[in-house]
C-alpha cells in the first residue's frame, strides 16, 4: 500500500463482475513494446468491462470480456440518434507498485447525470467502480510506471436497441476500455496556442453542455479544424447567447491567473462541463490561500488583461492533459501572447501538486485516491 495515500472511506462496495479472460492476450514482449511510447488513445489492453441493460431486466450480465469489436445492427439506436455518453479517468501506478485512481466517485456521479440528460439508464456508483476495478485488476500489467504515464480508462454507454424511431432506447450497453498513455500533447507540458471560435458554439442554454456526450464533441470538431488551420492546438468557445463570454475549450476547462495572485474560471451555467480536474484545481488553489472566483469572464476582459499585464497566466485543465499552460490566444482580429509565452509559476505549482497526489508522491489530504490493485 502506498505510504502517502489514504483510500477514501465513504465509497460504497463495488459490484462483482465475472472475469472471462482472453484466450489471445498480447505477449509480454509485444505489450512492453506497445507501451513504450504510445500515442494517446491508440493502444488498448486485452480486456473490457461490460454490463447490459434492458427495460424489462434492468442491469445484468456484469462481466470482463476479451477486448474486441462490437457487433451492431445497422438499425442500432445510437447510430441514428446519438444516444451515448462517456467518461474519462486514469489509473496511476505508485512507486510501491500499487495502482490507484483519482476521484472515481465524482466521475460516477457525472456519468449518472449525463445518463439522465440523454435519457439513458443511470448506472449505480457500485457498478461504475466495480467495472473499473475489475478491468484494472485483470489488465494490471498494462498500467505503465514511467514519468507522466498512466492507464486511461474510458467508460461509456450507448443505446443498443435495434429500432428506428425518436424515443429513448429500451436497451443499453455499458463498457469500459483502457489504454496506456503518456502526455496528451506530443510535445509534453509546454504552453499551447488557443483559437477563440466566434462563428461556432459548442452548446446553447438548455442543451447538453453539462453532459459528457459524444454530440458535444462532434460539434467541436469543425472549429477545432479551424484552430489547426491557424496554427493552434485547441479551440475555445464563447457562449451562444451573447458570443462574448468564455465557456470552455473543446475538451478542457480554462482558468486565468491575475497579477495579484487571484484566480478566475468560467462559472457553471449548465452549458459547461463540470470537470473533475477543474474542481480539484479550485480546491488546491483555495488550500494555498488564493482567492478563486467562478464567474462570467468576457473575451474583452481577458484580452484587455493580457494586454495590460493584469492577467499573468492562463491555463486549461482536464483529465487527459491534466493542466496545460496557454501561451497564445488568437481569433478573428487578434493574436496575442499571454505574459511572455512560457508556463507560469502558479500553473506549474498547482500542476505539480495535483500530479504528486495522483502518483502518491505526497499526502492525499482530501482522500481523493481509491486503490484498485
Amino acid at each position: 500500500m502506498s505510504t502517502t495515500s489514504t483510500p477514501a472511506t465513504s465509497t460504497p462496495a463495488t459490484s462483482t463482475f465475472e472475469i472471462r479472460r482472453s484466450d489471445t492476450p498480447v505477449p509480454s514482449a509485444e505489450r512492453a513494446e506497445a507501451m513504450a511510447a504510445p500515442t494517446f488513445g491508440t493502444v488498448f489492453t486485452d480486456h473490457m468491462a461490460r454490463a447490459s441493460w434492458s427495460l424489462a431486466d434492468g442491469w445484468h450480465d456484469r462481466r470482463v470480456d476479451k477486448y474486441g469489436p462490437l457487433l451492431l445492427d445497422p438499425a442500432t439506436a445510437v447510430l441514428h440518434y446519438a444516444q451515448e455518453i462517456f467518461e474519462g479517468l486514469k489509473a496511476y501506478r505508485h512507486a510501491d507498485g500499487s495502482v490507484w485512481t483519482f476521484r472515481p466517485s465524482a466521475n460516477a456521479a457525472r456519468f449518472a447525470r449525463s445518463a439522465h440528460r440523454l435519457a439513458l439508464p443511470e448506472l449505480t456508483e457500485a457498478d461504475f467502480l466495480g467495472a473499473i476495478t475489475a478491468l484494472v485488476a485483470t489488465d494490471v500489467d498494462w498500467v505503465p510506471s514511467g514519468e507522466e504515464t498512466s492507464l486511461y480508462l474510458r467508460p461509456f454507454m450507448y443505446g443498443s436497441e435495434r429500432f428506428l424511431g425518436v424515443r429513448p432506447s429500451r436497451k443499453a450497453e455499458f463498457l469500459v476500455i483502457a489504454s496506456p498513455v503518456g502526455p496528451y500533447f506530443a510535445h509534453g507540458v509546454q504552453p499551447v496556442s488557443i483559437w477563440v471560435a466566434q462563428d461556432y458554439h459548442r452548446v446553447g442554454a438548455g442543451g447538453t453542455g453539462a453532459a459528457k456526450c459524444g454530440g458535444n464533441y462532434a460539434a467541436s470538431l469543425l472549429p477545432q479544424q479551424e484552430a489547426y488551420g491557424h496554427g493552434c492546438e485547441q479551440v475555445c468557445f464563447l457562449d451562444a447567447a451573447t458570443n462574448s463570454v468564455l465557456e470552455e475549450l473543446g475538451g478542457m476547462n480554462v482558468f486565468l491567473v491575475r497579477a495579484d495572485g487571484s484566480v478566475s474560471t468560467p462559472e457553471l451555467t449548465g452549458s459547461i462541463l463540470e470537470g473533475v480536474t477543474r474542481s480539484s484545481v479550485i480546491q488546491l488553489l483555495t488550500d494555498a490561500g488564493r482567492e478563486v472566483s467562478e464567474r462570467r469572464i468576457t473575451l474583452a476582459e481577458l484580452l484587455a488583461g493580457v494586454g495590460d499585464g493584469s492577467v499573468a497566466e492562463l491555463f486549461a485543465c482536464g483529465t487527459a492533459a491534466v493542466i496545460t499552460p496557454i501561451g497564445r490566444l488568437a481569433g478573428e482580429g487578434f493574436d496575442t501572447t499571454v505574459a511572455d509565452g512560457v508556463a507560469g509559476d502558479v500553473t506549474m505549482r498547482v500542476r505539480a501538486e495535483l500530479t504528486d497526489i495522483q502518483y502518491g508522491r505526497t499526502t492525499d489530504r482530501h482522500s481523493w485516491l481509491r486503490r484498485l490493485v
